[in-house]
């Protein structure tokens, strides 16, 4: 079931929205060559908390999980693509990195996601994140009020595409509120004018997941979270909560 959030609502929604912006940010400040997962998760953790956040990663235990989640962040370096555990791996020069992040705050959730290098970067990732990057927001653009679902998955599937990157078949965006995944789901390829109408008062996370080798394929790591290209190609991921609104969409995770 879908819940229709209302102008109230969603202007609440802004302010954990708001410390996803300063905790991503607080993470990309921090990442440097040399700098471990856990150190990137502690920065996160420290903007959470300063806000008096919580996390909805933390400790979330989906059915496929062994394991609850251990950090606030997901942490995937190069190959891995999402749910990337924040370790003790320590960033190495020209690593891919994308980081997604949740908060929670007065009872709403919100939930991004952004990608970059670190140290120098190769030009084939700058391309790959730019992507990912113009693949969201032409998500963002489509989530307007008469359209549908087919509508942002046909917008993301088509620049994706069109720059010839894989895209992972069974993982996409999600509506956002009270918890951190609601109905609808919101794929990352289809076809415009299908699925559920998008009406004023949805909420939804777009988020783009691109593979730079081209290919859909894709493994689980030993860990029960991690996943990977299965050709061994770089992945970037950008993520944004967006509020449909009758002006338009508006984004309540931007800085």
């Amino acid at each position: 079931m879908v819940e229709l959030k209302t102008e109230e609502s969603i202007n609440e929604m802004r302010a954990p929205g708001r410390v996803v912006a300063r905790a991503l940010a607080a993470v990309r400040q921090a990442a440097r060559v040399g700098v471990s997962l856990l150190e990137l998760d502690a920065a996160a953790r420290g903007v959470l908390a300063e806000a008096g956040a919580s996390s909805p990663f933390l400790g979330y235990r989906p059915h496929f999980a062994p394991v609850p989640f251990p950090g606030v962040i997901c942490a995937s370096v190069n190959d891995a693509i999402v749910h990337g555990l924040p370790d003790g791996y320590r960033l190495r020069d020209g690593d891919l990195v994308s980081i997604d992040c949740g908060a929670k705050l007065g009872g709403w959730v919100g939930d991004a996601a952004v990608s970059f290098t670190v140290g120098r970067p190769r030009p084939a990732d700058v391309r790959l994140i730019e992507t990912a990057e113009a693949a969201l927001a032409a998500g963002i653009a489509a989530a307007r009020p008469g359209n549908r679902i087919g509508d942002i998955a046909h917008a993301i599937g088509t620049v994706c595409r069109s720059a010839g990157y894989g895209i992972m078949e069974d993982f996409g965006g999600h509506g956002v509120g009270r918890t951190m995944h609601e109905d609808p789901g919101v794929p990352n390829e289809g076809r415009p004018g299908r699925g559920m109408q998008l009406r004023p008062g949805m909420v939804l996370a777009i988020e783009p997941m691109l593979i730079a080798g081209g290919t859909d394929d894709y493994r689980c790591d030993g860990d029960g979270w991690t996943l990977r290209t299965l050709d061994g190609s770089r992945a970037a991921h950008a993520e944004h909560t967006v509020a449909i609104t009758a002006d338009g969409p508006r984004i309540l995770t931007a800085p």
